[in-house]
């Protein structure tokens, strides 16, 4: 019994001695950051020490001793140390490498090109060539990219699918005026030419000063003409909302066989083919001479058609021309054709 009682009396005179040593230590250290002045810094190390012992002590005894920081700032301080001890980041690597710019863009052209692939068929395909990729990864990189799923791509067609699909058959027709010099000023001459677009080739329809509903049907029997008719063997015709293509214009067209394609309101880039052969016949002929006259007008014309068709190489082409009327010539003379009084050149080699 005498026993228990001294060590209930130490133990009690150790607590009050614990008690008035941190009280100490606490009033301590409160003059001290008084001297020291403002927010004291603690370094990792530092932060690592306090962490271990704050988590000891716990909350309860945390509010009581600690002064520097707050009881949940120690705490965290802990928490932050036992999830960087179990932090594997820095060992892993950077993840899946992303898929080669190569793949990705020979995936996009497929998709394109084949607006009712799905992404397993678009699989099979890069498989076919010796790329092989996940369902899903084409399904994200497609997503990426903007490119809708199959089942919305295939409803689509662009206007640029239907024209390739359709080269062959296919004829744009359209205007393009010329001021003429005549004895009574300048007058307006309108040139009607047709084009098509999967060789090239262009046909002049007519000029005229004044062109009306008669004049186009006179047109239009031409182009249908059983002998030399330029829409034989031609299965659509692309046409603006000029008023001159007049509804009896259009039904002589479909009569022959011909079926009239009406192009919307102020859209000439879906007539873009006629619309560059416009642009290059008045930068390199006509926005370079004054005509005088209808008949120098036909003249210059027909002059560019025949150095379009036999003189000029089309990027469109591959660079080449559209008409070639002798194997190339490797041995003659190189010498210069003109047109035009040497407004329009072309470079061949003479006969050997």
């Amino acid at each position: 019994m005498p026993l228990q009682f001294a060590a209930a009396w130490i133990s009690t005179w150790l607590a009050r001695h614990q008690q008035r040593t941190i009280a100490y230590l606490r009033v301590e250290n409160q003059v001290l950051r008084e001297k020291l002045g403002g927010r004291v810094r603690l370094t990792d190390a530092e932060r690592r020490r306090l962490a271990k012992l704050g988590h000891e002590l716990g909350r309860k005894a945390l509010r009581e001793v600690s002064s520097i920081a707050s009881p949940d700032t120690i705490l965290r301080w802990y928490r932050e140390l036992v999830a960087k001890k179990y932090d594997g980041s820095r060992r892993r690597g950077p993840g899946r490498p992303r898929k080669p710019a190569e793949i990705v863009r020979l995936l996009v052209k497929m998709a394109e090109e084949n607006p009712r692939w799905g992404y397993t068929r678009l699989r099979g395909a890069l498989k076919n060539v010796g790329y092989e990729l996940g369902r899903n990864s084409i399904k994200r990189i497609l997503k990426e990219q903007g490119i809708e799923p199959a089942p919305v791509r295939g409803k689509r067609v662009s206007w640029a699918t239907f024209i390739k699909a359709h080269l062959g058959a296919i004829v744009g027709a359209d205007f393009f005026t010329v001021e003429v010099v005549s004895m009574v000023g300048l007058i307006r001459y309108h040139v009607f030419f047709l084009i098509d677009i999967a060789t090239r080739k262009v046909e002049i329809g007519g000029i005229s000063c004044g062109p009306d509903g008669s004049w186009m049907n006179q047109i239009a029997r031409n182009l249908l003409d059983a002998d030399d008719g330029f829409l034989l063997g031609k299965r659509y015709l692309l046409l603006d909302r000029d008023p001159l293509y007049t509804k009896e214009f259009r039904s002589a067209i479909e009569r022959g066989g011909v079926g009239v394609v009406r192009l919307p309101p102020r859209s000439p880039n879906l007539n873009a083919y006629a619309e560059r052969f416009v642009l290059s016949i008045k930068r390199e002929c006509l926005d370079r001479i004054v005509p005088l006259g209808e008949r120098h007008l036909q003249l210059a014309v027909s002059e560019f058609v025949a150095h379009y068709h036999r003189e000029r190489n089309h990027q469109g082409l591959e660079n080449r021309l559209i008409e070639v009327s002798q194997p190339a010539n490797t041995n003659g003379r190189i010498v210069r054709r003109e047109r035009l009084g040497g407004l329009l050149n072309y470079y061949d080699r003479a006969a050997a």
